[in-house]
């Protein structure tokens, strides 16, 4: 089953700044309650907007979510030392946000990873910046899947994000995520494939309509995770109906569950 990481918990977002900063314990807990009834598998926890006090916002974060968590917390953060503090608080193996291929992160992210029991976001970035094309992501992929192999880390603990570009300054950019996905998946059956997919309707009109669209498309490809809001209905509907097609839902019980309870509708 396609594995959502629920991205609310952001204080980037303007309520969740202010929560964090009020101490509004309520806020908070409601909102990752209202994640994991929707169907979130990870929360995203992610304080780095607050620029000087992240490690404390961090901090009352996991404190404030873990009693009411059901799902392991996804660990987001640029800062090793927040997120060290951060995996020595959590109840259950988490996923921490990110590493990349660009060294001075690199470096520093597979000294924390190493012995550790937690999944693992792999951005396909390197110093040379963003991949111009499927090949180049594929590259990318496969030395971060040797590169965390050689640490200990098994490839069903890693998500290879292959950073989707907006198709608003390239149209191929699509196909060349879904030609990436496909070939990491053929490489690497175990590993799983991750992401944030509204960039790919960035600077065009009705982007909602884009971004299921191509959710579907790249499920069809192997990708089985992704970093959105799961409050958000009408992408939950269309990630339930395009598991059931692609034979991840047994019996077709959750797509049917989904009916009954009114978020599947035509």
């Amino acid at each position: 089953m396609f594995r959502i990481i629920g991205e609310r918990i952001n204080t980037s977002r303007k309520q969740v700044q202010t929560a964090v900063i009020e101490r509004n314990t309520g806020y908070i807990r409601m909102d990752v309650q209202q994640q994991q009834d929707a169907g979130a598998g990870f929360i995203d926890v992610n304080a780095g907007a607050g620029i000087g006090h992240e490690m404390e916002d961090m901090k009352w974060l996991i404190e404030t979510i873990q009693p009411i968590a059901r799902v392991p917390l996804c660990l987001d953060s640029p800062d090793p030392a927040v997120l060290e503090m951060a995996y020595g608080m959590v109840d259950q193996p988490p996923m921490i946000n990110s590493i990349s291929l660009e060294k001075e992160r690199f470096d520093v992210m597979i000294r924390f990873l190493k012995g550790k029991a937690c999944r693992i976001i792999a951005l396909c970035m390197d110093d040379s910046g963003m991949p111009v094309s499927s090949d180049d992501i594929v590259r990318r992929a496969e030395k971060l899947v040797f590169e965390l192999e050689a640490i200990g880390m098994k490839k069903d603990d890693i998500y290879i994000d292959p950073l989707v570009q907006p198709i608003s300054t390239d149209t191929c950019k699509g196909n060349m995520a879904l030609g990436a996905v496909r070939e990491i998946k053929t490489l690497f059956p175990q590993v799983h494939i991750t992401g944030g997919l509204s960039n790919i309707s960035y600077g065009l009109p009705q982007r909602k309509i884009i971004n299921q669209t191509f959710i579907t498309l790249m499920m069809g490809a192997g990708m089985d995770s992704a970093i959105l809001d799961p409050l958000d209905e009408r992408i939950m509907a269309t990630i339930k109906t395009a598991d059931m097609l692609l034979a991840h839902d047994d019996y077709c019980m959750a797509f049917l569950k989904g009916v009954r309870s009114g978020l599947i509708t035509s």
